[in-house]
């Protein structure tokens, strides 16, 4: 009897790892800051495994790989789970939707769904006590990794996305966000192993592949997209008088293909490009015009003119402002 327990108790914490939705017993825990160790514990592994490359070594084509699915996934989360699911500044047919929530789950960060409802609250209180992941209001390591692994942030606030929770197959997506992840893992493995066995003179293997290509590339994913949430609003400087304290930094835009213009992108959310002046680079707005060229997307949302004729703020005014937002 008391092994029968034991597997049900188990079967139950592998359930809740694989399936995201909000299991009865947890609604007391809705507002919980109290760390989830059922979803903290694979995300402390992939980081431990991180040290087995000193195991599996190295080789150009998984080292390649690793680099090519860091830049995809930092594309999908960019163009699709902020860009669009989040912001909805471009349109596309269903069918792509789909392959873009696709694109977005391989990154592990989480579902579609639950990615866009925390970034819409994020920008509704934006530095604020009620935004979760706030360096302001608490502290940069809560912001760049403590608050999404929590219990009050396993379930998705479908009330905030019900312009995309009415799609059944992103709800499927957003409940089992796990899936997309591991069929990657797996496909990675099963390419380095058919690789090591014709054409032995690459020099890899699915351990390899593994190891470089979803470990290391997904974990360097992660902490480049955090930044956002941390750094960009600590450490940069202010264009525009925001309430919040978005900061804009060059080096940060370089590691999220963009996403660092972020006192512009708070300026004016709705608008696809984020770097608001001809030397900002935005790659993700770049490519995001490619897509619209093919047809893909369309309608792409353009900065007004309106926004780009306000006055900066001068070096004083952006101290000053700073200073105050901070306290």
């Amino acid at each position: 009897m008391a092994e029968r327990r034991q597997g049900l108790s188990i079967w139950k914490l592998m359930k809740r790892w694989v399936d995201s939705q909000e299991q009865p017993d947890m609604a007391s825990k809705r507002d919980s800051r109290e760390l989830d160790w059922v979803r903290t514990f694979p995300f402390m592994m992939l980081h431990l495994a991180v040290f087995s490359v000193f195991w599996v070594g190295w080789s150009p084509v998984a080292v390649s790989t690793a680099v090519f699915l860091y830049a995809m996934r930092m594309f999908a989360i960019t163009g699709f789970y902020h860009r669009y699911f989040s912001h909805r500044t471009f349109r596309t047919s269903r069918s792509m939707q789909f392959v873009f929530a696709l694109m977005g789950a391989s990154a592990v960060q989480r579902g579609p769904l639950w990615w866009a409802a925390n970034h819409r609250l994020h920008h509704a209180y934006s530095d604020q006590p009620k935004d979760v992941h706030s360096p302001v209001q608490h502290g940069l390591w809560w912001s760049h990794v403590g608050w999404f692994l929590t219990h009050g942030q396993l379930g998705t606030n479908l009330k905030r996305i019900k312009d995309f929770a009415r799609f059944p197959e992103l709800r499927f997506l957003d409940r089992f966000d796990t899936l997309v992840p591991i069929v990657l893992a797996i496909s990675l493995f099963l390419v380095g192993e058919g690789l090591n066995s014709l054409f032995p003179n690459l020099g890899t293997n699915g351990w390899q592949m593994l190891v470089w290509g979803f470990v290391i590339s997904t974990v360097a994913l992660w902490h480049g997209t955090f930044t956002i949430n941390s750094l960009s609003h600590r450490f940069g400087t202010r264009r525009y008088a925001t309430p919040d304290n978005s900061r804009n930094n060059a080096i940060l835009a370089i590691i999220t293909l963009g996403e660092g213009w972020h006192n512009n992108h708070h300026q004016y959310p709705s608008a696809t490009r984020q770097g608001f002046r001809w030397w900002e680079i935005d790659i993700t707005y770049y490519l995001l015009q490619g897509l619209q060229l093919c047809g893909l997307i369309w309608d792409i949302r353009h900065v007004p003119a309106w926004v780009l004729n306000q006055p900066e703020l001068t070096q004083n005014q952006e101290g000053g402002k700073s200073k105050k937002v901070a306290i």
